[in-house]
């Protein structure tokens, strides 16, 4: 046992719960905290320019799987309220972040003190637990229950907000009798798994639908050994993207109504069976209840007893951790494949393979302005199978899911549910903070990308090299294209004529992301022709190495293109054309446009 401050203390049990790593920004009222840091100088920090970005690189971090939980630390006031992003974000997504907050004393608490404010109850709604510690000697023993709630059941965020006097308090902390609780993961009997693979059994056309449970669970091998097993075709979400490789032969598309493949659509309405692991049955994957549910029969397994039934009823729900379902599905299955009780499904899977053979979109245009298919065409070729792509929403987003490919778990790193604009860039440094070795994409609309510009200026500072792709279309594009349904355009536009670039061709477009990119101490490159693809790809991965910042690859769109997308599953519009030996191809698509 010895004495010391509560924050010294504090900082002894993020080291034993694994942390490595904040990202934060000091200030007065939580200064304290930052003492204990330098003074153990155990905990690497990187200082973010915004609190919110420092809370989605929280978020970056530990979504790239490295095994750490993402810390972000901020001062008292404003800086909480900046975090309530990034903890929306991590809450939707199922993502644990731990916010470290200072406070005004105990004291000028309810006194309308500066900076003072009662985060606690603002972070409430959007965080799995969010608390003002009172007294010194909970200070360790709160971040004890922070860590154990993060990592039990459906993972999630904490806040912890700290007075400055409770920091400043000595108590008695006996760190070697110290040890992280164990989670609590619910697990799948042997019963309920013999119970869901006669449902199975009985269909003819079954799916899997892959949530991001699975990704959390680490648990891809599994639903990957499952499958072939069963040999039933898969379907991740957004979320699950990257759980089964894009050319797996059981690989059977994303479903939804933005991100999504043509044949994964046409499979899910063909299907008659959906066992869902791991999944939310999130709005923009299945689009209304009615369409996504008819003549289907479901199982949905989720580690969160409430996600059961919160959308529709399943015809059989379990609570469980993905990867515990997992095994114990793969046990049984493997047990009645060896013994001939398994259904032949083989002519299903042929089917959702011709679908995927043949019901393609259009990429290869030559356009100048670039057309954005183009650019995810070209992405392809350049960037290899263990690329890790980030990114937020938009068109680039939407197009994003539906043309490049993911073949590894936790290699498309996208904030599903909340998709706050600016969250690519803060993100993608959190990735790279985490892995120093992953090959990182990080893919941006002019708008998001402008969001958090900023934050080029950390990954300058602190040496964090990725690749940041920027389709520019100086458009909000998504909301441009959505207000065709109010025969409006109207506020969506970024563009206007630079003084700054008067003999620039693009000084139209508005801001110079290449010059702020380059005040910012990165690197940049612009393309603008189909010809200068190859060379601005081996250019940028060149000078990414050499100077180890990141560096910015913008490409110039025409202002406007339509993506895919409609509002139910069997009802997408097609703006543009379909692959030539792919028009005649049997499609569930109607064809609106």
């Amino acid at each position: 046992m010895a004495r010391m401050r509560a924050v010294d203390a504090a900082v002894l049990v993020l080291e034993k719960e694994g942390i490595s790593c904040a990202f934060g920004v000091p200030g007065a009222a939580i200064n304290p905290f930052y003492s204990a840091l330098k003074a153990r100088g155990t905990i690497r920090h990187i200082l973010a320019r915004h609190v919110e970005a420092a809370s989605h690189m929280a978020e970056g971090y530990t979504r790239a799987g490295s095994g750490n939980i993402g810390l972000c630390i901020g001062t008292s006031g404003p800086a909480g309220t900046d975090m309530i992003t990034g903890l929306y974000s991590a809450a939707a997504d199922s993502i644990p972040i731990l916010c470290i907050t200072g406070q005004a004393p105990r004291a000028r608490l309810n006194k309308e003190d500066f900076q003072a404010v009662d985060i606690a109850a603002i972070a409430a709604p959007v965080a799995k637990w969010a608390v003002t510690v009172m007294e010194p000697y909970l200070v360790p023993m709160t971040l004890q229950k922070a860590f154990h709630l993060m990592r039990s059941s459906r993972p999630g965020p904490v806040l912890v907000d700290l007075p400055v006097d409770v920091q400043l308090a000595e108590i008695e902390f006996d760190i070697d009798a110290y040890e992280p609780l164990v989670p609590f993961k619910p697990a799948m009997s042997r019963s309920q798994a013999e119970k869901a693979l006669a449902m199975l059994n009985a269909a003819e056309r079954p799916l899997i639908v892959a949530g991001g449970g699975i990704i959390n669970a680490d648990a891809s091998d599994l639903l990957i050994e499952f499958a072939e097993v069963t040999d039933v075709p898969v379907i991740p979400t957004l979320m699950g993207w990257g759980a089964i490789p894009d050319d797996h032969r059981l690989m059977a598309g994303m479903c939804g109504l933005q991100t999504s493949h043509r044949y994964g659509n046409a499979t899910m309405l063909e299907a008659d069976f959906v066992f869902g692991i791991g999944n939310r049955w999130a709005n923009r994957h299945t689009g209304s209840v009615d369409v996504y549910t008819r003549g289907k029969k479901f199982i949905h397994v989720d580690i969160e007893p409430t996600q059961i039934g919160r959308v529709f009823a399943p015809d059989l729900g379990v609570v469980s951790d993905a990867g515990a379902a997992l095994k114990m599905l793969l046990d049984v299955a493997t047990e009645w494949k060896t013994a001939e009780k398994l259904r032949d499904w083989s002519g299903w899977v042929r089917e959702c393979q011709g679908r995927k053979k043949t019901m393609k979109r259009k990429t290869h245009f030559d356009q100048v302005p670039l057309k954005p298919q183009r650019v995810y065409e070209e992405m392809n070729k350049a960037f290899g199978r263990d690329t890790t792509y980030v990114t937020t929403i938009g068109l680039s987003q939407i197009a994003g899911a539906q043309f490049l490919h993911v073949y590894k778990p936790r290699n498309w790193i996208n904030c599903g549910q909340a998709g706050p604009l600016g969250w690519t860039l803060p993100a993608a440094l959190g990735v790279r903070a985490a892995d120093p070795q992953r090959n990182i994409v990080a893919l941006s609309g002019d708008y998001d990308f402008q969001f958090m510009i900023e934050e080029l200026a950390v990954g300058a500072q602190h040496k964090l090299p990725y690749i940041h792709v920027v389709v520019n279309n100086a458009y909000l594009g998504l909301i441009r294209q959505a207000q065709r349904g109010f025969s409006m355009d109207f506020e969506v536009s970024l563009a206007f004529e630079n003084v700054n670039r008067k003999d620039d061709p693009e000084a139209g477009y508005g801001v110079d992301h290449v010059a702020v990119a380059e005040a910012m101490g990165c690197k940049a490159v612009r393309v603008r022709r189909p010809e200068e693809f190859a060379g601005a790809f081996e250019q940028a991965q060149r000078l990414m190495k050499e100077h180890q910042v990141p560096v910015v690859l913008e490409f110039i769109l025409e202002r406007v293109t339509n993506i895919s997308m409609g509002t139910e599953i069997d009802k997408i519009t097609e703006f543009e054309e379909l692959a030539e030996h792919h028009k005649d191809a049997p499609t569930a698509i109607v064809m609106l446009d």
